[in-house]
């Protein structure tokens, strides 16, 4: 009986919920690429997690704020991503955006790179986005 609690409670994953832009510039796309922790190195959309009483479009803005210094123009809810993770379930809320003023600064990731429908599949996405980036590119531009 125990045994089946422990079991059942692994199954029920920890839940993250997070938001992501998918920052735009004509036919391209703004790739980042983590510089910190277990994925260090694996590439993804920015953004982060919702602080708690915060909306969406809010933690959008704040997350690119504090580890971009950039200023964002959200377009539009795109898509949500359900994704498990191993350890964690992540529910990841997704935006088409673009910069304000075409400025940004890397604070948290190590790297950053414009891509297009040619050179998307060359990274190391995280799984969570690798999806997202197919369906993007798959609608030949029509997202962008």
């Amino acid at each position: 009986m125990l045994f089946e609690r422990k079991k059942a409670a692994e199954l029920a994953l920890r839940r993250i919920e997070v938001v992501a832009a998918i920052i735009r510039d004509g036919d391209r796309i703004l790739a980042t690429q983590r510089g910190y922790g277990r994925w260090k190195g694996w590439w993804e959309f920015p953004g982060g997690k919702m602080q708690e009483g915060e909306g969406r479009e809010e933690a959008l803005v704040r997350e690119l704020k504090e580890e971009m210094d950039a200023a964002i123009v959200i377009d539009e809810y795109y898509t949500t991503v359900e994704y498990d993770y191993p350890d964690f379930h992540l529910t990841m809320h997704c935006y088409l955006c673009h910069l304000a003023d075409g400025y940004f600064k890397l604070k948290e990731h190590q790297d950053a790179r414009w891509l297009t429908v040619d050179t998307a599949d060359s990274l190391q996405w995280l799984p969570a986005d690798e999806g997202l980036v197919a369906t993007l590119f798959q609608q030949e531009h029509g997202a962008l």
